[in-house]
């Protein structure tokens, strides 16, 4: 996961270098599409990781119910973005 992020930081600081240097904008804009499935891969990973690791079967039903509410509303946020 870190190095995932820390690619994606190398990806941001080398848009900040391109506009800086006033590049020609459709490379701009490959660059931040690139960045932003790059930090939607991320986010994809961390919702895996986090059904997996929370959503368990559980013995308290309420318990299930609240988690998996709580990974639609991630995943309804993510497709929103």
């Amino acid at each position: 996961m870190l190095k995932r992020l820390r690619r994606i930081e190398g990806q941001i600081r080398g848009l900040e270098r391109l506009v800086d240097e006033e590049q020609y904008c459709i490379d701009i804009l490959t660059q931040v599409s690139a960045a932003t499935k790059a930090l939607e891969g991320v986010a994809l990973l961390l919702l895996d990781q986090h059904l997996e690791h929370c959503l368990t079967p559980t013995t308290d039903p309420a318990e299930a119910e609240q988690k998996l509410n709580e990974a639609s509303a991630a995943i309804r946020r993510l497709v929103r973005s």
